[in-house]
């Protein structure tokens, strides 16, 4: 029912900035029926409802406008008499009892009696949910995000409408308002006078011979983009999924503040070059799976972990990052060879954005002294680099590597620093000195995340030994 309530907001923020007063059925009737399903394609396939039931021989591309107004008056009269069931009212349980276990989340036997207003207003709410990748929605109560929204159905509108795009697929409500929102949103791509190819810039579509089809956004990316914009620090948002099964991931507090945060620290380590021109792959790259990152309680800096992180914080995983040498193949064309050479520039210039996007957060992640630590750690790895490269031997790479690295608690760690110290140059003393004094201090928490950022940094000291 947390639809009833996104359209009663959007509806009271609808009524104000457009001096208007209109009631739902009023809005539903002139703006949702007009935008969503008074044309050949739908913008919102809505199982069992009046719109979607057709007589024999019928299909929404061949309707009249006379069917089309009466599968209107079919959910006009339905609500008139009182029918609440999910064909009726969007997010609510399913007429049938036994139909409960698969189609419907959390019913209750309490009897409780909603309002006409409540039904009309549930199907404003059910075409302003967000999709994003993962299977799930997210209704965001906050007028600024619900108006935005609003605007994006005519969009979708339009371009279902025109004759060029003829193979886009409707019923992707959710969808496009994902992808809409964070084009909205996004800084450097949104203009006023976009067009489809503006949209599609940020891999909005995927198309085909013979379909185009609006794709999900990662949360992460809208999550960005919204941070932007948006002036809130938290706001509150509801996770869920309607379809064969409906689920209820509960309402979480999205803090947006946290997302511009790691940006900063993003510009502070690499530039603001770097922020810009890596935006796309870093934004996609952030972030847990929803469901996953909902399990956290909220969505901000730690439900951004970045994707396959985790794996580094096994002691036996090191990140690799050697710089590819390309070099001429015998009976090797200058062209297949510059196409060799340009993939992997692309491989390392990938690479280099994984690393940044790994460092970036766990920085964020150590919670005290962040900007003495921006480039601690770059240094302690410059020593460790340099103590390693002092011998030929390989028994210092393994005690970096299997030792400090490996090291499953303080004590272990500043253990093999000491039999480190025993060959390090003079100048790097007060370093390891330093190094051994600040993981004293640090909490059980901040000491995993340092552990994978200096074996990060000491990865990148080591690109360019080969």
């Amino acid at each position: 029912m947390i639809a009833t309530t996104i359209g009663r907001t959007f509806l009271d923020a609808y009524n104000d900035k457009y001096k208007k007063e209109m009631t739902p059925k009023e809005f539903f009737d002139k703006e949702y029926f007009d935008l969503f399903y008074n044309h050949p394609k739908y913008l919102q396939w809505i199982t069992n409802s009046p719109f979607v039931q057709m007589k024999k021989g019928q299909s929404p591309h061949n309707l009249k406008l006379e069917d089309r107004l009466e599968k209107l008056e079919n959910l006009h009269s339905k609500i008139r008499n009182g029918d609440q069931d999910a064909s009726v009212a969007i997010g609510f349980p399913a007429s049938e009892l036994k139909d409960f276990a698969t189609t419907s989340g959390q019913v209750s036997d309490i009897e409780y009696m909603l309002s006409e207003d409540d039904i009309y207003y549930s199907w404003i709410g059910g075409g302003l949910g967000v999709g994003v990748a993962g299977g799930y929605s997210i209704f965001f109560n906050q007028c600024e995000i619900l108006l935005q929204v609003y605007d994006g159905w005519r969009v979708y509108r339009r371009f279902l409408n025109d004759l060029t795009l003829s193979t886009l697929r409707g019923n992707q409500i959710n969808t496009w308002n994902g992808q809409w929102l964070s084009f909205r949103n996004d800084r450097l791509k949104y203009r006023d006078d976009f067009d489809f190819t503006s949209i599609n810039q940020q891999n909005a579509f995927t198309i085909k011979d013979n379909l185009i089809e609006v794709n999900t956004i990662a949360w992460s990316e809208l999550f960005f983009n919204l941070s932007y914009n948006i002036k809130e620090e938290q706001i509150l948002a509801y996770v869920y999924s309607l379809g064969q099964t409906n689920q209820t991931l509960g309402f979480y507090p999205f803090y947006l503040k946290e997302a511009t945060n790691l940006i900063k620290y993003y510009q502070m380590l690499f530039g603001e070059n770097a922020v810009l021109k890596d935006k796309d792959k870093y934004e996609q790259l952030f972030g847990l799976h929803i469901k996953r990152a909902c399990e956290l309680g909220a969505i901000g800096l730690q439900a951004l972990e970045p994707k396959d992180l985790r794996k580094y914080f096994n002691n036996d995983k090191n990140l690799k990052l050697k710089k590819p040498i390309v070099k001429v193949k015998k009976g090797e064309s200058i062209d297949e060879f510059k196409i060799r050479e340009f993939n992997a520039e692309q491989k390392d210039l990938d690479n280099l954005i994984i690393f940044r996007t790994y460092k970036t957060w766990l920085l964020a992640m150590i919670t005290k002294n962040k900007d003495e630590l921006t480039n601690y750690t770059s240094e302690v790895a410059k020593a460790l680099h340099e103590y390693r490269t002092g011998t030929t031997k390989t028994d210092r790479k393994n005690k970096i590597q299997t030792e400090l690295f490996a090291a499953k608690s303080k004590k272990q760690f500043i253990n093999t620093i000491a039999s480190i110290v025993k060959d390090v140059e003079e100048e790097s003393l007060e370093i390891f000195k330093n190094l051994k004094d600040k993981v004293h201090l640090m909490t059980g928490e901040e000491f995993g995340y340092f552990v994978v950022l200096l074996k990060f940094d000491y990865a990148y000291q080591e690109r360019t030994i080969y």
